[in-house]
């Protein structure tokens, strides 16, 4: 499935074109871009750490190894 993102800023003008462009391909589906978050500017933000779901790396350190 391909996912073709509007941005709610350009919802009104873009989506009905997209979806009347798409409608002949079953594989792509047209939505309007509803998240909120600190690079959307529609949503509050988040948080720098909240933002960062990598986990952190584990304490201490590798023992050395010998390479043959």
């Amino acid at each position: 499935m391909i996912y073709c993102v509007v941005p709610p800023e350009l919802a009104d003008d873009l989506f009905d074109r997209m979806v009347d462009y798409y409608k002949d391909n079953p594989n792509v589906e047209v939505i309007v871009d509803r998240r909120g978050g600190p690079k959307s500017p529609s949503g509050s933000a988040e948080s720098p750490k909240s933002a960062n779901r990598r986990r952190s790396r584990i304490p201490g350190t590798f023992p050395e190894i010998e390479a043959h």
